[in-house]
């Protein structure tokens, strides 16, 4: 055929036998490795949620969460056991058709206590580069808290994966934990603040406490519409009224900006059937996929080309 040439393209050899290849040994080995066999290493973010009264831990490779753990009180015990959780993470990957192995890259560790020397020092030996994320760490987000020293990392964290999932979105986040919180952010990512009131455990803990004659109620159990003994006039007092609670926060914050989306989120959550309607989600994990979300940012930060802020004294090499 006219104007097209038939020579035949000079043949590709396999770096590890063509005995013209030039380069190091150590290279010579990656480009067999990288080239030609189907392998890899899934680079992990190890994210560490300090609460109150227990420790949640995640590994996260991009946003897909691979495996997590759940222990009571702030011993960091999943520390001590990096292997297998690794190994539960890559088990995660080979069930996803995706081979390879699993390291993790870095890490970031959120805390509303103070952390005990011996955690802080076992935090310090993992090896990477580790985030100590506040409210005070540099995020997509703008913090227009008057006071952002004394604002809960959990809090922006959980205003923070509400905006990773709805960019551009005017956000209110509900987090009902140990104190339910409602967060506004608004559409251009200024977070605005919000308001602290007691969680489900602390009102019924307040009732036996404060009422002798009133019996100490756990939260588990019937809660129903109209409570027919002492016990579940109690339950349905405190959850009726928290979900009435939360909506009537909802409708309000709705009716004053339409196309608000809404988060719910937090380990009493699930006892206040809110149904998910329109612009409105429900997310157990959204301060984690925040967490994540600040480390992804900061390593982008770093690794940004003419980047003179590139030195967060809050994250650094173990």
């Amino acid at each position: 055929m006219q104007g097209v040439s038939t020579a035949a393209a000079p043949s590709r050899q396999h770096p590890c036998t063509d005995p013209t290849a030039d380069m190091p040994k150590k290279r010579h080995l990656t480009a067999c490795i990288r080239g030609y066999l189907p392998t890899f290493a899934a680079r992990m973010n190890l994210v560490a949620d300090i609460g109150n009264s227990s420790v949640k831990a995640y590994l996260f490779e991009g946003d897909t969460l691979l495996a997590q753990r759940h222990e009571a009180g702030h011993t960091l015990l999943f520390l001590s056991q990096m292997h297998s959780f690794v190994a539960e993470a890559a088990a995660a990957m080979h069930a996803h058709g995706n081979g390879g192995t699993a390291e993790v890259e870095a890490a970031v560790v959120s805390s509303v206590v103070d952390m005990p020397a011996h955690a802080t020092a076992m935090l310090s030996r993992l090896g990477v580069p580790l985030l100590h994320f506040t409210a005070l760490t540099p995020t997509p987000l703008t913090i227009a808290y008057d006071t952002p020293h004394t604002l809960g990392s959990d809090r922006v964290a959980a205003a923070l994966g509400a905006w990773a999932q709805k960019p551009g979105r005017p956000l209110l986040i509900v987090d009902a934990g140990s104190c339910i919180t409602f967060d506004r952010v608004t559409a251009d990512g200024t977070y605005l603040g919000g308001n602290i009131a007691p969680g489900l455990q602390a009102r019924l803990r307040a009732i036996g406490d404060y009422f002798p004659r009133l019996p100490h109620v756990e939260a588990e159990g019937e809660a129903p519409e109209v409570g027919h003994d002492t016990p579940t006039a109690i339950r349905a007092g405190a959850v009726t009224g928290m979900r009435h609670e939360i909506e009537g926060y909802i409708c309000h914050h709705q009716a004053a900006e339409p196309g608000l989306c809404v988060f719910l989120t937090g380990g009493d959550a699930n006892h206040f059937a809110i149904a998910e309607k329109s612009n409105i989600f429900a997310d157990p994990l959204l301060v984690p996929r925040g967490l994540n979300y600040a480390l992804t940012h900061q390593q982008r930060r770093r690794h940004a080309p003419n980047n003179n802020d590139t030195c967060n004294p809050a994250y650094a090499p173990s």
